[in-house]
């Protein structure tokens, strides 16, 4: 599928994003929820849809989208599935504001089509984790980086050995509007990442909640995991599915 910036961009924009194909888990119970679970770098959506399957979770719906084959700088130039360009793995590298808009909006679209009494969250591992959290203040302010809006209803965003992308003008924004602090105060975040993670740091996901908290998201939840590395373990997915059971509200989990 392409995306060209329309919803959620300029419609001058010339930039065009090619995403892969979208794999699609359906509830085996009573379907109460819809998540778009996002891969990390180099990845596709196939890989994580397999594993989510397996999930004590039968009232969920996961949808797994595959992102766009771009070049990518921290790999020199290689091309590889990127939901945007990163240059670096941390809070000081500059951020691709365009493409992480045309992938917030990419998710957005896909849960816009659900039906009005399914819960929407987003989840993901690494750059998809990145991903599900750049979502979640685009949900508290109700736009997208490009100030397009952002109609979607979050229930629940899960980031596993993530980051939180454009952290540096976050808290400035949220101060001075009541209903974007009501909206970070109200919105379950869970962020999980490992003490031994040689990708994605531990400081920058721990760095990541503290701004996320410091900034008014009070209904976050940080989970550390002493020596894992940059992948997940029974023990993590267990927690997601407290988590989201509990969050959400399912039943017959």
């Amino acid at each position: 599928m392409s995306f060209n910036r329309g919803a959620g961009g300029s419609q001058t924009s010339r930039t065009t994003f090619e995403f892969g194909r979208t794999h699609v888990v359906r509830p085996k119970g009573t379907h109460q929820a819809t998540i778009v679970w996002l891969h990390g770098l180099g990845d596709k959506g196939s890989s994580w849809s397999q594993l989510l399957e397996s999930l004590p979770l039968p009232n969920i719906k996961w949808i797994c989208p595959t992102a766009p084959i771009r070049p990518v700088s921290l790999f020199g130039g290689f091309p590889c599935t990127a939901w945007f360009d990163a240059q670096d793995i941390s809070e000081d590298a500059p951020d691709d504001l365009e493409a992480l808009d045309a992938s917030a909006a990419h998710v957005a679209n896909l849960l816009s089509t659900e039906p009005a009494d399914i819960k929407l969250g987003i989840g993901g591992f690494s750059m998809g984790a990145a991903i599900a959290l750049y979502s979640a203040t685009c949900h508290i302010f109700g736009q997208y980086g490009n100030r397009n809006p952002y109609l979607v209803n979050l229930r629940s965003v899960v980031s596993l050995s993530g980051w939180l992308p454009c952290s540096r003008m976050l808290r400035n924004r949220i101060e001075g509007s009541n209903e974007i602090v009501r909206r970070a105060a109200s919105l379950p975040i869970l962020v999980c990442h490992g003490s031994g993670d040689d990708v994605v740091a531990y400081k920058h996901g721990e760095k990541s909640a503290y701004v996320l908290s410091s900034a008014g998201f009070q209904n976050l939840t940080f989970r550390s995991y002493n020596g894992l590395g940059h992948y997940t373990i029974p023990e993590e997915m267990d927690e997601v599915c407290r988590w989201l059971t509990a969050t959400l509200g399912l039943h017959g989990s």
